[in-house]
């Protein structure tokens, strides 16, 4: 062959190759990432300097990490305060979120769920989410929908050093009609337009915390709820796609008698739910492996009874002692409680996705930053990165899997 020959074929074949390159960052990055499993870890917003928490809660401005810091043991052996291994980062800078995507990514987890706060006529928290996940440049790689922790708030609740034994209503997350159609429309257009907003079908999905208070919120009436619930859907439809996924977030959750279990499928039917999820497994016990199997149960109840997807949640512990000075070794989980447990339970819940192929393969993880909680995914001094490593060994190295 000719050395003209086969520079033009060299050309065309870097042609090709660049191309294809350029073919495949070009492909709009608004199509749904195609997993078999969605992985998703609740994110809790608070560590970062926010006006409204500056003013009535953290004055440090370093948000929650204030209180986390403070953390003391309550028992022998108890770790307290928890010490993150990337020290007390914010969770609004975008450098911090961009490595909390690499990782997550790595190891499995392909979902954030934000809490999404509204107090006092406006957001709460909001720049985790605005200026921290949504500006990092790796966001597109990592899918997030919003949770609405729509609860009240104590004034010692999330800072006793503050206020003691104050434990009137700081914020109250009841909200009118008008503050409603402002969330609305705010949630639409600022987040599920977003290319990287998890959907099911196609749907943006829409957590809610608390149905007592959306209740309360509209009189306390399951029909004009169902009315604001459909005009939220309306809106959705409105703005270009074809529904809206509202998921019910039954918070711990409990099993139930016979009367409260009927009430719930009454409630969930009525209100048109799509889904239920929980934010924490439900069913705390000191024991982690009691916990574990109580949390089935109650999942296994829940999906008896309702005739729409229940999603499992896997946690990964409960120590909320920062936050509660009276708390001590009886109100934490702490027998068995260590990465190899959690993953024994997340194959638990990857087998029970299996056995509902008709449903989104959704798994809800409690939680990636819970610090105040114990509660969390991110590396610290005492696991390191062994949480992420479970959750990487079940749902990537397959270690887990009994096939």
């Amino acid at each position: 062959m000719k050395k003209n020959e086969i520079c033009i074929g060299l050309l065309i074949l870097v042609g090709f190759i660049w191309g294809n390159i350029f073919e495949t960052q070009s492909q709009p990055v608004d199509q749904e990432i195609k997993n078999e499993y969605y992985v998703a870890a609740y994110i809790w917003p608070s560590c970062h300097d926010d006006p409204l928490a500056r003013e009535k809660l953290w004055t440090e401005g370093i948000g929650e990490w204030e209180v986390i810091k403070k953390g003391n043991p309550r028992y022998e052996g108890h770790y307290q305060p928890r010490q993150p291994l990337w020290g007390y980062e914010m969770d609004n800078n975008p450098k911090v979120v961009e490595r909390w995507i690499d990782v997550a990514i790595d190891h499995g987890v392909n979902v954030f769920v934000y809490d999404w706060y509204w107090y006092e006529e406006g957001p709460y928290l909001e720049s985790a989410l605005n200026d921290g996940f949504l500006k990092a440049n790796n966001s597109h790689k990592m899918q997030f929908y919003i949770m609405w922790a729509n609860h009240d708030v104590k004034h010692n609740y999330w800072n006793y050093h503050r206020y003691g034994d104050d434990a009137s209503i700081l914020w109250d997350a009841k909200v009118d009609w008008e503050n409603y159609k402002i969330i609305v429309d705010r949630v639409i257009n600022q987040y599920f337009k977003q290319p990287n907003y998890f959907k099911i079908n196609g749907e943006p999905v829409f957590s809610i915390f608390s149905i007592d208070k959306l209740k309360e919120s509209f009189g306390g009436s399951i029909e004009e709820t169902r009315k604001a619930l459909d005009y939220f859907r309306d809106e959705v439809q409105k703005a270009g796609f074809p529904g809206l996924h509202i998921q019910w977030n039954q918070g711990g959750g409990s099993l139930m008698s016979e009367e409260k279990a009927r009430e719930f499928k009454k409630n969930v039917d009525s209100m048109g739910f799509n889904s239920v999820a929980m934010y924490n497994m439900g069913g705390m016990a000191e024991d982690y492996l009691v916990y574990g199997a109580n949390s089935v149960k109650i999942r296994e109840q829940m999906n008896e009874i309702l005739d729409v997807p229940v999603f499992p949640c896997v946690s990964i512990g409960w120590d909320d002692t920062p936050r509660f000075p009276k708390k001590g070794i009886k109100d934490i989980v702490h027998y068995h409680n260590t990465p190899k447990s959690f993953a024994t339970l997340l194959s638990k819940a990857k087998e029970y996705a299996d056995q509902h192929p008709g449903q989104t393969k959704l798994i809800t993880i409690n939680a990636w930053n819970e610090w105040v909680e114990g509660s969390y995914l991110l590396p610290d001094m005492l696991h390191g990165f062994d949480y992420l490593e479970a959750v990487k060994d079940v749902f990537i190295d397959k270690k887990y899997d009994r096939y």
